[in-house]
């Protein structure tokens, strides 16, 4: 890695860029403080501008306001703008020119945001991985100083005159992992405040979030330091949290969240930011738990527990929304309304009515108070359900708008709601496929309703996969098995065990409880779709690499006893 003190050459290059942008309008400055804390709670416009190589390259077209009419109604209070700038330079060094029609367009996001009453903060993002990257092999860091303060200069340029609702970030998760990495990304921030203050316009007074290596927190608690002091732009740190890992990814097998010392652990993350940087506005700039990965019980108690340990060390959130996660851009729809109400909630300090659900990882099995499962062609029966009423009590119980019956349809015993076998025959009586059959919305004296979802599963057998077995594809390439699903449309997890009884990947997932032994992680080895189960070219490369028969075994919802069917790839 070559490494560079910002010297002669860079104050050469800042006196010929300075043109000091002169603003016609007015600006009203706000503090740090009070700009964070006005972003609470946030949005992020994911995989749109930040998308490789453009806008609409990924899962998303091109944005449009009525999306963020939709955040505004929503309840969200502020949008993060995620820009990767790297395919859309026109000229390399000295001078890094930006495609003047993509500043334009970045421009006017802006102002479709900020036209809506959000603060918003917009920062340059995968530009980290894709040329800024100060840890890779042979970085020539002089060449990435310099075009690091030529884009922010061009940036700071184009949006000299937007008001004091727009803040910037300089750039997003900065590779790093040493000191001396902290230190580059410590001027990589003086470089960006020097560059965005020569721009000129109302850029001096503009609030800026910081970010350390990777935007960790325990990287930023380690290596940031603050900026200097020259600069007079109010500032904040930004960071982000996706923890625990294994359950926010999938990964392993982990489908349970909010045991005690699952709270602990995220409490102490967000405690050692907050301890570390006392007198020093603090958001978290991206967080999530998707629908897409995490069981719905489990996912709800992160939500609301997240958003108040936040809310207690004094910390914004920006919520990441990748547009396959949460909102449905082409919709208008949330796809976890229960999800968007409890953040409401929690984030105006209103206490939630929870699900329940297994916390204990020696657990064989697991249930979730988001769900009453029936197994077809099985006697309906009462269904009792424990929630977490938090001082509440319940107000209703409706289905499809018509108001249940207390003592007749539903029973209230301490923490327990039971659901009669009367209520339910109707529904599940005639049932003969799997799948969703109704929604129970629980209204409580305060906080977020919660819905619980009536379905039918039965037990998978040979025929729910299109085929049990099938030769290893000789390259590499994923495999999509067919499957009739068997009760909600998504494995719960997938084991892989090879021939001679070992776990194909993560053999050290021996150690952990029965319902992660030898599970796969999501995204990285499987994947789904509306008739498919996916094993990713890179699960077949391992059992490749072994050269051994490996079953993999495909588990559903409700993880119980025989709720699961087996796939063998040979060798």
């Amino acid at each position: 890695m070559k490494r560079s003190i910002l010297g002669a050459a860079a104050v050469l290059l800042r006196g010929a860029l300075a043109a000091n942008v002169t603003c016609s309008g007015t600006f009203s400055p706000i503090s740090a403080a009070s700009f964070i804390a006005k972003l609470n709670p946030g949005w992020n416009l994911g995989n749109t501008l930040d998308a490789t190589e453009t806008e609409g390259s990924w899962n998303n077209p091109p944005v449009v306001g009525s999306t963020f009419d939709d955040i505004k109604a929503a309840g969200y209070k502020s949008v993060r703008l995620p820009v990767t700038y790297a395919y859309h330079f026109t000229s390399s060094s000295p001078d890094w020119t930006v495609n003047a029609t993509w500043l334009q367009r970045v421009s006017d996001v802006v102002d479709m945001i900020t036209a809506r009453g959000f603060y918003t903060v917009v920062n340059v993002h995968h530009d980290s991985w894709v040329w800024a990257d100060i840890t890779a092999a042979g970085a020539n860091i002089t060449q990435i100083e310099e075009r690091f303060y030529k884009l922010w200069y061009q940036i700071g340029t184009k949006l000299a005159c937007k008001g004091s609702m727009v803040a910037f970030e300089p750039i997003n998760e900065p590779p790093g992992t040493t000191a001396a990495h902290g230190e580059e990304q410590n001027k990589l921030n003086n470089i960006f405040l020097q560059a965005i203050n020569d721009a000129g316009g109302f850029n001096s007074e503009r609030v800026v979030t910081l970010v350390g290596l990777g935007e960790d927190g325990a990287k930023t608690n380690l290596y940031f330091k603050k900026p200097d002091t020259k600069f007079k732009n109010p500032w904040a740190i930004q960071y982000h949290y996706y923890s625990p890992y294994d359950f926010i990814f999938g990964a392993w097998g982990k489908t349970t969240w909010g045991s005690d010392a699952d709270k602990a652990s995220l409490e102490a993350d967000l405690a050692a930011v907050r301890g570390n940087f006392t007198d020093i506005p603090l958001v978290i700039g991206e967080w999530a738990a998707s629908p897409v990965a995490t069981e719905t019980s489990a996912r709800w108690r992160y939500f609301d527990f997240f958003l108040r340990t936040a809310a207690k060390y004094n910390t914004s959130t920006i919520l990441w929304d990748n547009g396959a996660d949460f909102l449905n851009r082409a919709t208008h729809t949330w796809r976890d309304t229960v999800a968007l109400s409890i953040l409401k909630h929690a984030a105006k300090g209103t206490v939630n009515s929870l699900p329940d659900s297994t916390t204990d990882g020696s657990a064989t099995s697991q249930f979730s108070s988001a769900y009453i499962y029936h197994q077809l062609n099985s006697t309906v029966s009462d269904a009792s359900l424990p929630f977490l009423f938090n001082g509440n009590t319940l107000r209703s119980a409706k289905l499809a708008g018509k108001t249940l019956k207390s003592g007749t349809d539903y029973k209230v015993s301490g923490s327990n709601i039971t659901f009669t076998s009367a209520f339910l025959t109707p529904i599940l009586g005639t049932v003969t496929k799997p799948g969703s059959i109704a929604n129970v919305t629980l209204s409580f004296s305060a906080g977020a309703d919660l819905l619980v979802n009536v379905l039918a599963y039965q037990l998978p057998t040979s025929s729910t996969l299109g085929a049990t077995s099938s030769k290893l594809p000789a390259t590499s390439a994923d495999l999509a098995i067919p499957v009739t699903w068997p009760s909600q449309n998504r494995p719960a997890a997938i084991k892989a065990t090879e021939s001679n009884g070992a776990y194909l990947e993560d053999d050290w997932t021996q150690y952990l409880g029965p319902l992660q032994q030898g599970r796969l992680t999501y995204n990285n080895h499987w994947d789904w779709d509306a008739d498919h189960v996916i094993l990713k070219s890179a699960v077949l490369d391992a059992v490749r690499s072994a050269g051994r028969s490996t079953t993999f075994g495909i588990e559903f919802y409700p993880r119980s006893l025989g709720n699961v069917v087996n796939y063998t790839v040979t060798v």
